[in-house]
């Protein structure tokens, strides 16, 4: 192609956005808050801010999704095509292409009532097949805000169990876990504290922002939701929510306990994402030579686990051109809408 192409990745929480010129190059990456849950209207508002934002109407459009399956939508049909509306409603509908998994890219016109299934939640597979394309056997896992992607690859082929959500929630490929708007009590429905086991409360009370707050290892920019509470995104605050799950009372002087706290909990979190990588690698050929590519906002995590495994650790930037690294939003925060973008353009 002879323009620039936008990649789109529009979930139900957050709207990310890559942009190649025309030379195959990333030349910006960004991702904005989109309570699409809440309707179409707020996409809308999303997409205006970023053509405010960059110079996208000379663009081709990639596009791909998982907001299909917000709650404003009673199928994942009228969730597809809501979406891919909104897209042409800013865009030149003739520049707008849709991921449709295996099948590649389909112009507007050419979608099809039957074709909504193939283009829902299908984000990972384009960024699956982008890392197939670069390297024969890898692990590839993507952590982020919400969701946490652990798919294998085998001699540059798809080793994939399943391709819808259901399919890969069976299979393990689809871990509904991650580091931003995951709710604590979701990973620890019991956990250590003061030096003692017990049951923690079944109430969204604090998210696994606050628990990564206090670790250190929560990058703010990419902490877009709100909190549990409606309160401030400070260590304190997050340390309040947090001892709201265990009824003890919260006092600042405690700070170190809740610091420890927080280790633990991200120690669950660990190994909740580690024990779904160990089974995916146990179904690959040759251990050896699989390296573990990791994404996402999360993806510091991926780190750890690689050195658990005893697997080489790749960062998804790796695989593309050189970028400004200096960025706190790149390509492997956006790995789907880097990805589309590559594939669209045929950079892969």
């Amino acid at each position: 192609m002879n323009k620039p192409i936008a990649g789109w990745d529009i979930g139900g929480a957050h709207v990310k956005l890559a942009l190649l010129n025309a030379s195959g190059q990333i030349i910006a990456v960004a991702q904005q808050a989109c309570p699409l849950w809440k309707g179409v209207d707020y996409l809308h508002r999303t997409l205006t801010e970023f053509a405010g934002q960059f110079d996208l109407q000379d663009c081709h459009h990639a596009v791909t999704m998982t907001g299909e399956l917000v709650d404003c939508f009673t199928s994942r049909e009228q969730g597809v095509k809501a979406i891919v509306q909104a897209v042409c409603e800013h865009f030149d509908v003739e520049r707008v292409m849709v991921f449709t998994g295996l099948r590649g890219f389909l112009s507007v016109a050419q979608i099809q009532p039957a074709d909504c299934m193939d283009i829902a939640s299908a984000n990972w597979l384009a960024s699956l097949l982008l890392v197939a394309k670069r390297l024969p056997n890898a692990l590839f896992v993507d952590i982020g805000s919400t969701t946490t992607d652990i798919l294998l690859i085998e001699k540059h082929q798809l080793k994939v169990q399943g391709f819808t959500d259901y399919q890969r929630l069976v299979s393990g490929e689809l871990v509904y876990t991650g580091i931003i708007r995951t709710a604590v009590m979701a990973i620890a429905p019991d956990a250590e504290f003061n030096g003692q086991p017990m049951g923690l409360m079944a109430e969204y009370f604090a998210t696994m922002a606050d628990v990564y707050r206090l670790t250190g290892d929560l990058n703010e920019a990419h902490d877009q939701s709100d909190t549990a509470d409606g309160a401030e995104k400070s260590v304190l605050a997050s340390a309040r929510r947090l001892s709201r799950l265990t009824g003890y009372e919260f006092c600042e002087s405690d700070l170190p306990l809740w610091r420890a706290f927080a280790e633990h909990l991200k120690a669950k979190q660990i190994d909740k994402i580690y024990q779904a990588c160990a089974r995916q690698i146990r179904l690959a050929g040759d251990h050896a030579a699989i390296k573990l590519v990791g994404a996402g906002v999360g993806r510091f995590l991926a780190r750890d686990i690689a050195w658990d495994l005893g697997v080489d650790y790749l960062d998804f930037t790796e695989l593309l051109p050189a970028t400004d690294k200096n960025q706190t939003i790149d390509a492997a925060d956006c790995a789907p809408a880097a990805a589309v973008a590559y594939l669209a353009g045929g950079f892969g």
